[in-house]
């Protein structure tokens, strides 16, 4: 099972009313679209708004696209800029702030999916956002501990190739903040359990032209939201082209595959839930059929010797 929304279809609607002012949301992925493990949403504050303090039963992560909302958690006032992102843990008490001016858009992604109309609560607002001192995000203070930011240059491999300096803006470089290279792909990892994630993913992924993932499958649920350039996509033997603010979703066990033909880099936000095994997490077609024909190959001497002295014994 497979899902496509594209930007031209998304709308975005009054969201938590009596509880927020100037803040709307769209539901981009969630039990409307076939998924059971995600709810993918596309946020938007304006200046002067607010959502009232609460707190989730669900994790939830989240990446600015556009403006600088500010995130009250932990006693703390956050001014974002597009490429924050972070993690929102559950149980956690949390605000948001709109921008000084103009409006602020961001993507979250909340695992396990919320519950629907009716059911338990899984959402407890507490009242009006706290007084705080906003200050400017700053994720080298270890206090930030479940927020992150990427840089457009973090995802470029020749960037990398020269180590930072000691008061680079950046966290200190180490294995979980690598950027991970191969097949024309770039792949750079936004909310994971470095930030304490422990039921979902949050990743940006860049192709190269010409890069390429074969057809396969997973043992859980994607999202993509494609954030620049675009891409030809196919899942369950149907082919898409994806552009800017197209959304994608694959279900478990959805076969897909990603070529980029074009002559420039395409950017997506992927999101991943349950989040990838230590093993078997990747289906790939072409291997099975490999062993298939290996298995036919190996086969087929055993048949002639049986069918050889079949015919001698007649």
């Amino acid at each position: 099972m497979h899902y496509v929304l594209r930007e031209r279809d998304i709308r975005l609607r009054s969201a938590c009313r009596g509880h927020a002012v100037s803040y709307r949301r769209a539901e981009l992925i969630g039990a409307g679209t076939g998924s059971v493990h995600m709810g993918l949403g596309l946020c938007e504050l304006r200046a002067g708004g607010h959502v009232d303090t609460h707190l989730h039963s669900f994790e939830k992560s989240f990446f600015v696209l556009e403006g600088e909302p500010v995130l009250v958690m932990e006693g703390r006032a956050w001014r974002l800029v597009p490429g924050a992102c972070g993690l929102i843990p559950v149980g956690v008490h949390h605000a948001w702030l709109g921008p000084a001016a103009g409006r602020a858009r961001w993507l979250d992604m909340l695992a396990p999916q919320p519950r629907l109309p009716g059911a338990e609560p899984d959402t407890f607002f507490v009242g009006p956002p706290a007084s705080h001192e906003v200050c400017d995000l700053d994720i080298r203070d270890p206090r930030s501990r479940h927020l992150f930011r990427m840089a457009d240059e973090d995802i470029v491999v020749d960037k990398l190739k020269v180590g930072s300096r000691k008061d680079d803006p950046k966290v200190s470089a180490s294995m979980n903040t690598a950027l991970l290279a191969y097949s024309g792909i770039a792949l750079k990892m936004l909310v994971d359990k470095r930030l304490d994630a422990q039921l979902h993913t949050m990743f940006m992924v860049e192709y190269q032209p010409g890069g390429v993932a074969h057809p396969h499958d997973h043992p859980m649920e994607e999202s993509y939201l494609i954030v620049d350039g675009e891409v030809e996509a196919v899942a369950d033997g149907k082919r898409y082209t994806l552009r800017k603010g197209d959304v994608f979703w694959t279900g478990v066990g959805c076969v897909h595959a990603f070529y980029n033909r074009s002559n420039g880099t395409v950017r997506w936000i992927e999101t991943q839930s349950p989040p990838l095994p230590d093993r078997h997490g990747y289906r790939f077609s072409r291997d099975w059929e490999y062993l298939a024909q290996t298995l036919a190959a190996e086969s087929a001497p055993r048949r002639s010797r049986k069918s050889s002295k079949k015919r001698a014994l007649a």
